[in-house]
């Protein structure tokens, strides 16, 4: 893992191969961290420079300081973008982490030669109904409030009965680490969150990569995206649901080297 420090807060990120070109950058969703991107981080380093990190307040990465929002999330990556001292980069973030990425482009999008948008949104606010996002914060004010600890498998992550089997240790490792005060200030900011701005004004090759059987970010999301980004490309995976990278191992790591190939 290497490190690097925004505003007082240390992120820390894996970096694998090393490969010319622009970086692919990978960015996790909510309760989870940069290990759920472990089997593109196999499947793309010979080919490609592959990050995936762990944002501020998960996994190795520091905690936040109180009122850390969206853009002090954007201005991180952004940081760790430039660490990298290779130009413009192809972002990837999935739910959460579209979200995340969504916001850098706004802020920095000279640091984006492509961006990557898997099963995610433009904020609760700007992707879901006014009811749904209602529903949406009192489930997890209820999930935060019950004791135990904070499931990232939630009901509806997966098309099928659960995760596939070879990534429960896996997830299970990074549900013992969630810290409930970065995913309640994550869930509050996604809920006052409405980016459907920004999506006209995207102006570099866009990749929509979406699981058919998704029920947490529905095509109809994707959809919405399409229509709404210029020149955007729309990857449906068949059977699956809005885990889709764990779900669908090969047909997401498939679709991001093709789109990066494309593009690099």
């Amino acid at each position: 893992m290497a490190t690097v420090r925004v505003s007082g807060v240390e992120v820390a990120y894996a970096r694998v191969g090393d490969a010319p070109g622009p970086p692919l950058v990978l960015v996790h969703g909510a309760g989870l961290d940069g290990r759920m991107w472990q089997p593109q981080l196999a499947a793309l380093a010979p080919e490609f420079t592959v990050v995936a990190w762990d944002e501020p307040g998960a996994g190795r990465s520091s905690d936040v300081p109180e009122g850390f929002d969206l853009a002090d999330y954007a201005r991180a990556l952004a940081a760790l973008v430039e660490s990298l001292e290779r130009g413009p980069a192809h972002v990837a973030g999935l739910s959460w982490g579209g979200t995340v990425v969504l916001e850098l482009y706004r802020l920095r999008p000279d640091l984006v030669r492509t961006l990557i948008l898997v099963d995610t949104y433009a904020g609760w606010k700007g992707s879901l109904s006014p009811e749904e996002v209602a529903v949406r914060v009192m489930g997890a004010e209820r999930m935060l409030a019950a004791p135990g600890r904070f499931d990232p498998t939630l009901p509806g992550l997966f098309a099928g009965d659960g995760p596939p089997e070879e990534f429960t240790a896996l997830l299970d490792a990074m549900q013992r680490e969630v810290r409930p005060r970065t995913m309640a200030a994550q869930l509050a900011l996604m809920a006052e969150t409405d980016l459907t701005g920004v999506l006209p004004r995207i102006d570099v090759p866009t990749l929509l990569l979406w699981g058919e059987k998704d029920v947490r970010s529905p095509l109809g999301v994707a959809r919405d995206f399409a229509a709404a980004v210029p020149h955007a490309e729309l990857v449906v995976l068949p059977g699956v649901g809005h885990m889709s990278n764990l779900e669908d191992p090969e047909g997401v790591s498939t679709a991001l080297r093709d789109f990066c190939r494309a593009h690099g």
